[in-house]
C-alpha cells in the first residue's frame, strides 16, 4: 500500500528543528499544509485550507497532526469525509478548551470535539507537555477511538524537544500503518 503524509503543524508552524520538517524533508510521500496565518489562527480559515489540500488527494493518506492541528483534524472529521484519508497521527493534542494550558488565540478552536474517528489513528503524549495535562491526553484518546502512546518525559514533543527525525515518532507511524492493513484486511 502506497500510502502518503499531509503534515499538519500547529500554532505558529513547525520550525526547522521539528520533527515534522525533517520528515517532510525525508518523506517525498509527503506534503505539508501552509496556513496564511500560523500566529492568530482561525478555525474555519484553516478548515478550509484542509478542504483545499484533502481535495487534491488522489492517494491513500494518513494525516501527521501536531499541537493544535489535533484539533483542526477533530473539526475536520466531524462534518466532512474523503475515502483517501485512511488514519490519523495525533501528536501532543494541546488542550483547546483549557486558558490554564493553551494561549488565548486559539480558543476559537474550542470546544474540543469528542466523537470516535471514523479512521484508525493513535494519539502520542508526553509526561510532562505543558499544553495539556496527561489525563486529558488519554481521555482525549478514549473518546477518539484511538490506540494511546505514552513517549515519556519530551515536553510538547516539538522543536525545543530536539528530536530530529524522531525514530521513534516513525515506528508509531508504522504502527498505525500496520494497523490501517489489518483494518482493510479484515474489510474483505
Amino acid at each position: 500500500m502506497e500510502t502518503n503524509l499531509l503534515i499538519l503543524p500547529g500554532l505558529g508552524n513547525s520550525g526547522d528543528r521539528h520533527w515534522q520538517t525533517f520528515w517532510n524533508e525525508k518523506f517525498k510521500n509527503s506534503t505539508r499544509v501552509v496556513h496564511d496565518n500560523w500566529d492568530e489562527p482561525v478555525r474555519k480559515d484553516w478548515l478550509a485550507r484542509l478542504n483545499e489540500e484533502i481535495a487534491k488527494l488522489e492517494t491513500p493518506t494518513i494525516l501527521v497532526a501536531h499541537s493544535l492541528a489535533v484539533s483542526l483534524v477533530l473539526h475536520w472529521a466531524e462534518t466532512n469525509t474523503n475515502k483517501n484519508i485512511i488514519g490519523a497521527l495525533l501528536v501532543a493534542p494541546a488542550d483547546v478548551d483549557s486558558p490554564l494550558h493553551t494561549p488565548e488565540c486559539i480558543r476559537n478552536f474550542s470546544p474540543m470535539p469528542i466523537y470516535k474517528l471514523p479512521f484508525p489513528s493513535i494519539v502520542v503524549a508526553s509526561e510532562n507537555d505543558p499544553y495539556a495535562t496527561f489525563e486529558r491526553k488519554k481521555y482525549f484518546a478514549e473518546m477518539w477511538g484511538s490506540d494511546f502512546v505514552n513517549v515519556g518525559q519530551k515536553g510538547h514533543i516539538n522543536s525545543d524537544s530536539d528530536l530530529k527525525y524522531w525514530e521513534e515518532g516513525q515506528l508509531i507511524l508504522q504502527q498505525l500503518i500496520s494497523k490501517i492493513k489489518d483494518s482493510q484486511n479484515s474489510d474483505f
